[in-house]
């Protein structure tokens, strides 16, 4: 059963487990969410009804929250990506501190451990812009201090991927060289 607690959304549950179908299923609409029934019927091998069937259920399921668009940042004159850590006094996720959300260059609010309380990625027109969000924060009550990470590139930046990796490479290595003399 999902629940709220404190304003922050919690993950669905679902009674159903995502097998390997509907990973493939999943992969397909991650790329293209556009994707016929038919041609995604194609690509992962099962009839275009049986395909609807399971994406009705996966969406049923909350195991897709939704369809969106992914947009460019620079086309709508948002080229500036930057990570803030909030530090706060007290209880980080107060009503004021959460009404962050309402500004558009705000794309996602993260609680986290290590020494910020909050982790806030956004997207502003420029520096200026940044500078003035900033501001805001600080005028936000319970605000202590802020440390911003403008990113200079992008190497990946992709949505939830419904693959799953069942054995670390590394961690073998580590643990054989482990095990040796």
């Amino acid at each position: 059963m999902s629940r709220n607690t404190d304003g922050v959304r919690q993950n669905a549950t679902s009674g159903h487990a995502v097998d390997d179908f509907d990973r493939k299923l999943l992969g397909v609409l991650v790329e293209d969410a556009t994707v016929s029934y038919a041609e995604l019927g194609q690509r992962v091998g099962l009839s275009a009804p049986a395909v609807h069937e399971r994406v009705k259920r996966l969406r049923r399921s909350g195991a897709i929250r939704r369809t969106s668009v992914l947009l460019d940042p620079t086309a709508v004159g948002k080229p500036l990506l930057a990570f803030i850590h909030v530090d706060t006094s007290g209880w980080c996720k107060s009503q004021a501190l959460l009404a962050i959300e309402r500004f558009p260059e705000v794309e996602e609010i993260h609680s986290v451990t290590g020494d910020a309380c909050l982790l806030l990625k956004v997207r502003a027109k420029n520096t200026q812009a940044l500078e003035g969000l900033l501001a805001h924060l600080y005028t936000t009550p319970g605000v202590s201090a802020t440390r911003s990470y403008v990113t200079l590139s992008t190497q990946l930046e992709r949505p939830v991927q419904p693959g799953v990796t069942e054995s670390w490479p590394l961690r073998e290595q580590l643990d054989r060289a482990r095990a040796e003399p």
